[in-house]
């Protein structure tokens, strides 16, 4: 076999992960877990609109695959994304499935749902949206995040998260900054272990909050008055 015709060792590999992303259903789950919360079978059935017997067995291949990590308390079965990693990888491809060219929304509900989406979420463990953009365009205007070689805090912005009491604990592989590409705006956000930590700071000391059953979130009135005094957003 000439080297030309050698078949690449990663080929299955990526092959099999690619199968686990190319069913609607798996990828329903695999959407509503970027909130970063572990859920259960039933409930990840009723969000995709399937059988429990269906989202089990979607899940249980899901779990197998390496992309969820499965926790057992009592009789319930919680899932949860197995990592950042993956969850960069949902997000990306989120990305790059063309938002745009998705149907109109069928309900005043529906609309108002991804309204709600749009102007601020959780990506995982990180915010996103028109929210997300605004405060990763902030930080880089007052040269607390640099964007020119990549996404990279500065010793300015180092300082910045300190003075706010948020701790930057550097675990495992994952970078202290890192840019996400947004699926709604199509611009970075924050990502990475800054990301994380400012948005568990932004909801532990009430900036944000959660608002319906997905990942949409708010900001604040006190949210509001702190993001105009330590990045200069005046208005969400």
């Amino acid at each position: 076999m000439t080297p030309g015709h050698t078949k690449n060792a990663t080929a299955p590999a990526l092959a099999a992960l690619a199968g686990l992303f190319a069913d609607e259903t798996r990828a329903a789950c695999l959407l509503a877990l970027l909130d970063g919360r572990a859920w259960t079978a039933g409930e990840l059935a009723r969000h995709a609109g399937v059988a429990a017997s269906t989202a089990s067995e979607h899940l249980g291949k899901l779990v197998a695959g390496g992309l969820l990590a499965e926790e057992r308390q009592g009789r319930h079965r919680y899932v949860r994304l197995a990592d950042a990693r993956v969850a960069q990888l949902v997000e990306d491809l989120a990305a790059h499935a063309a938002p745009a060219s998705q149907a109109a929304p069928r309900t005043l509900r529906e609309s108002n749902a991804r309204c709600a989406m749009a102007r601020g979420r959780t990506c995982y463990d990180h915010l996103a949206g028109r929210l997300g953009i605004a405060i990763t365009g902030a930080m880089t205007d007052r040269g607390l995040l640099r964007q020119d070689t990549g996404f990279a805090l500065t010793d300015q912005g180092v300082d910045w998260f300190g003075e706010l009491g948020i701790g930057l604990v550097l675990t495992g592989r994952r970078p202290l900054a890192r840019a996400c590409l947004d699926w709604t705006e199509r611009r970075p956000h924050l990502a990475g272990v800054a990301g994380a930590a400012l948005c568990r700071h932004a909801l532990d000391a009430g900036w944000c909050e959660r608002i319906g059953s997905e990942r949409a979130v708010r900001v604040t009135p006190a949210g509001a008055r702190a993001l105009a005094v330590h990045l200069g957003l005046d208005s969400l």
